[in-house]
């Protein structure tokens, strides 16, 4: 993927009990972890920067769950699957977090099941001067909100997972994209294929054949599986 897509709080290597999206996120720890102090000022402390909305103004398009016995408004979208309703409010948090404080105020709604929409979240990140914090805020405002959301992503079907991201590795180089790797599995855990060098890409992710490419197999992948590889 464009960006990194890790676990800030595992290891698979050491920990053989870790998360199973632990190693698709590892590098996201990398842009998210920022000193304690950092952290602890971000928690309460509001935006300083010029232009910034007020709350209401910035967040009124977070989709809400319905309350029981409220009319739904015809804008809202519908209230999320039960089993995933605390990771889809989560989310809601984060996002309201990355609009308010975080410096991204076009930062996109997450979808039903709880999971970010990533290309647009891509998408926005590549814009100039975009990418800087678009995983956790700028400073790191949202870290903690970030945090929650992955804590509570319900846990999926590891061999599932891993077909599904073999099946969409095979299609992006059907589709010219020669150098995608194919996934891995782990002690059980599926791991995502994708750039065979992240710390030094050799895949342009800007390039026409590759978002031609990302389009053609986008359907390959399960719900949650696009921000991974």
């Amino acid at each position: 993927m464009t960006f990194l897509r890790t676990n800030p709080r595992t290891n698979p290597r050491t920990n053989p009990r870790t998360n199973p999206r632990a190693t698709a996120r590892l590098r996201m720890a990398a842009l998210v972890a920022l000193p304690v102090l950092a952290l602890s000022v971000a928690c309460g402390g509001a935006d300083d920067g010029a232009g910034a909305a007020k709350k209401d103004d910035a967040i009124a398009d977070v989709p809400r769950t319905p309350t029981a016995g409220a009319t739904k408004d015809a804008s809202e979208p519908s209230a999320p699957p039960a089993a995933k309703s605390a990771f889809y409010d989560a989310q809601v948090k984060y996002v309201q977090c990355m609009r308010v404080k975080g410096g991204y105020k076009d930062f996109p709604d997450p979808t039903l099941s709880g999971y970010l929409d990533w290309d647009k979240v891509n998408e926005i990140g590549s814009q100039p001067g975009r990418n800087e914090g678009i995983k956790g805020g700028r400073n790191g405002v949202c870290v903690a909100e970030l945090q929650a959301a992955m804590a509570a992503e319900p846990e999926r079907d590891e061999q599932k997972a891993y077909e599904s991201m073999l099946a969409h590795a095979k299609c992006m180089r059907d589709n010219g994209v020669s150098r995608f790797t194919n996934p891995t599995m782990s002690g059980g855990n599926a791991q995502p294929g994708g750039d065979p060098n992240p710390a030094s890409s050799v895949i342009d992710t800007a390039s026409p054949t590759y978002k031609k490419a990302r389009e053609a197999c986008r359907s390959k992948l399960l719900d949650g599986l696009d921000g991974m590889q």
